[in-house]
């Protein structure tokens, strides 16, 4: 069966971050998927797509997978990518409740569905389950780069990617009961084509995250499931206690009687 243009470009995408450029956003969302990860505890977590970043690598979960549309090619040590499950982005293979996390990086932008993506994952996880969503901000030089590029037919990105920006994204985790926790930008060089242009702007990344922190070109938010009407209840025995030490009459309270 045929790839839809879709998984064509998430495809593109793993072999741009091969680039001078896709190196520059692969290592500052490696050390920031590192930060978050490290101290998300459970036992079963999950990487969808682009196997090129090791999302999980700082986790300690004793369970972690990697799926895909596709197997990898063969790496350059002739060994080939760990990805467990072969599966549609809008299906996945896993029963409900049953992951503590999921990392997509890169994959709503690269979908044909994003809305059935983000309901499976909603599925998959556990209450109070977490979910880390990597994406490309359409408000960046990066982005206006993309818009220019499909009048141009100068591409910078793989072209059938879709920005999805932060505050839609938001609205899509809040109509299925995700809450936000965190979320960074980054990457405010350019979009240049050369390491050696990146190199000469890498001022740009400490005056950015001060001066202008939303206009990275890429994003990393953690959003948690959270599951309305879920309370902590106390031990039974107690409430049943107080109501007995409520309903005891005054006058059946001993008391000492004079001699």
């Amino acid at each position: 069966m045929e790839a839809s243009l879709a998984e064509k470009s998430i495809i593109a995408l793993g072999s741009w971050l091969e680039t001078p450029t896709g190196s520059y956003v692969r290592a500052w969302q490696q050390a920031r998927l590192d930060m978050l990860t490290a101290d998300i505890f459970g036992f079963n977590a999950l990487q969808i797509g682009l196997p090129q970043i090791n999302a999980l690598q700082a986790n300690r979960m004793p369970h972690k997978w990697l799926t895909d549309t596709h197997l990898p090619s063969v790496a350059t040590d002739g060994t080939r990518m760990p990805v467990v499950v072969v599966h549609d982005f809008a299906e996945l293979p896993f029963a409900s409740q049953s992951l503590d996390l999921v990392v997509l990086p890169h994959v709503l932008e690269f979908t044909d569905e994003p809305h059935q993506v983000l309901r499976e994952v909603e599925r998959v996880l556990i209450p109070e389950g977490q979910l880390i969503i990597c994406g490309f901000n359409p408000a960046s030089l990066w982005g206006l780069r993309q818009v220019t590029a499909r009048l141009s037919g100068a591409h910078f990105l793989p072209q059938n990617g879709e920005f999805i920006s932060l505050p839609r994204l938001k609205d899509w985790l809040k109509l299925l009961n995700m809450e936000v926790n965190r979320g960074h930008f980054g990457c405010y060089a350019p979009p240049c084509m050369t390491e050696k242009w990146l190199r000469r702007f890498m001022f740009m990344e400490t005056a950015g995250d001060r001066w202008w922190p939303y206009l990275g070109a890429v994003y990393i938010v953690q959003a948690i499931k959270r599951i309305r009407g879920m309370r902590l209840i106390g031990p039974a025995w107690t409430t049943r206690r107080a109501k007995a030490r409520q309903g005891v009459p005054a006058t059946n309270k001993i008391h000492k009687h004079k001699d």
